[in-house]
């Protein structure tokens, strides 16, 4: 059995613990918060104890641990985790400058630790399932990728001026599943943006609607759309396009009813919140990072996964502010 502890009990601290609670082999040990009231809440409800994220760190009965707290703590927690022998799963971003994940990789792969960085989105059963059939050759060889992500509303201007930006808070997901989806790593970049939902996150010196176009070595292409507003749901779709055919996510829907009448054909808006969303793609991640664990595979995405993706959302944003093409290194 694979004890683990929670660093953040933050909603997304308790949605890796509800995850942890349907996982065999591992179970949610201690919890760590800033806010002890957090901590202990978290701790009540799973059964577990409310420790000092140090005090996590430093026990040899906890094997592994999973970073959900702010994005400014990682660095540090992902050095002394590593340096302690801990399995580590962190949540994206690794970090919001490229140098200081290039740190992490080097005190991860120093200290031998399984590593895995939580693009969620890999685990969803229709995005796995396209890459699944991409990888069996259904489609041929993949020529271009289509993403939108598109979120319900925007969120508190105060958390856009904390986040790093769109580029590196939102879209960074996609960069990852372009990745994923491509199969070859990405070298240049073009994006560009505009502040179109609310005039505050423009004057906050970000954007909420953009676009980016991204290419690989043998010239595949993909193209990938956000905006911070959808009146119909959380829209999230991916396409494939292949010498030989092409593939698709659609959305999840709130429910498979369609009705018909002389207005035409309506369905469902699609589901709302990323937590629901994406709640069985939280629970496969986990059950892949403790099966790895356990078995003593890599987890997958790894931390350098978790580099490129911050490598591309950097180039992003020095597209949009420069107005060029981005050549990546």
């Amino acid at each position: 059995m694979l004890n683990i502890g929670i660093l953040g009990c933050g909603r997304i601290g308790h949605v890796h613990a509800r995850s942890l609670q349907m996982v065999d082999g591992a179970r949610v040990v201690a919890v760590a918060d800033a806010f002890v009231e957090a901590a202990n809440a978290l701790a009540s409800g799973v059964g577990a104890k409310a420790m000092t994220a140090d005090e996590i760190i430093a026990s040899p009965d906890i094997d592994a641990v999973v970073i959900g707290t702010p994005t400014d703590t990682h660095f540090d927690l992902i050095q002394s985790s590593a340096k302690a022998g801990k399995a580590i799963f962190c949540e994206k971003p690794v970090d919001m400058s490229a140098d200081r994940i290039r740190e992490c990789i080097k005190t991860v792969e120093a200290a031998g630790v399984p590593f895995l960085t939580g693009f969620n989105r890999r685990f969803d059963p229709g995005f796995a399932a396209v890459h699944a059939r991409i990888a069996a050759g259904e489609i041929g060889d993949v020529e271009l990728v289509t993403i939108l992500s598109r979120d319900p509303s925007p969120p508190p201007v105060s958390y856009i001026k904390s986040s790093g930006g769109l580029f590196r808070d939102m879209m960074i997901h996609d960069f990852d599943m372009a990745r994923f989806l491509l199969g070859e790593d990405v070298v240049r970049v073009y994006a560009t943006g505009s502040a179109l939902v609310d005039p505050a996150i423009g004057e906050a010196g970000d954007v909420d609607t953009a676009v980016a176009v991204l290419t690989t070595a043998s010239g595949k292409i993909c193209q990938i759309s956000n905006s911070r507003r959808a009146t119909y749901g959380y829209d999230q779709r991916a396409e494939v396009h292949g010498s030989r055919g092409l593939i698709r996510a659609e959305n999840v829907r709130e429910n498979n009813v369609e009705i018909a009448n002389g207005a035409g054909f309506r369905s469902a808006p699609a589901q709302h919140f990323f937590l629901e969303r994406y709640a069985g793609a939280y629970l496969a991640e986990m059950m892949h990072f403790i099966d790895c664990l356990a078995s003593g595979r890599a987890p997958s995405p790894g931390i350098r996964d978790g580099l490129a993706a911050q490598v591309i959302a950097d180039a992003a944003a020095r597209s949009l502010a420069t107005g060029i093409v981005v050549e990546l290194g």
